[in-house]
């Protein structure tokens, strides 16, 4: 399971040009679900997610959590993360789990999320989805499991 987090000002999702999702201050998770993946995976990246560090304190150093400053998450399920680039120039997506899995392990993740008194939002499984999002830094990372 891959989580590629960034610290936004505001991130939304948007589908056939309605907003269906919109959060201010917090993280957008892009989250990909791999075929071996299991709740335990989702768990433990929903722990680090909520728990990491990445938001300034007074003192302008990256010691606060989503958490921490009240900040708001958005998750959008990425097929695409489980893609592999590591033979010729089309993708592979032979490691990324079914959709009936990935939905599962998707929602239990989000939920998992919420169980860490986060506010949060999700995009629409499998939906032809615009992001869009202010990437405040710009500070992104991954985070993996497996």
């Amino acid at each position: 399971m891959k989580a590629l987090l960034q610290r936004v000002s505001q991130a939304s999702v948007n589908i056939e040009g309605k907003q269906v999702a919109g959060i201010k201050k917090g993280l957008l998770i892009l989250l990909g679900v791999e075929k071996d993946d299991t709740k335990f995976c989702a768990e433990y990246l929903a722990r680090k997610a909520s728990d990491l560090r990445i938001f300034e304190d007074d003192a302008g150093k990256m010691n606060l959590s989503v958490k921490d400053i009240g900040g708001e998450v958005l998750i959008v399920s990425q097929f695409t993360l489980a893609g592999d680039t590591t033979h010729g120039n089309r993708p592979g997506f032979g490691t990324a789990a079914k959709p009936e899995v990935a939905v599962e392990l998707y929602q239990y993740f989000c939920k998992c999320m919420q169980q860490h008194n986060i506010s949060i939002q999700t995009g629409v499984f499998q939906a032809d989805m615009k992001v869009s999002l202010i990437n405040d830094g710009p500070v992104t990372f991954m985070l993996e499991k497996k």
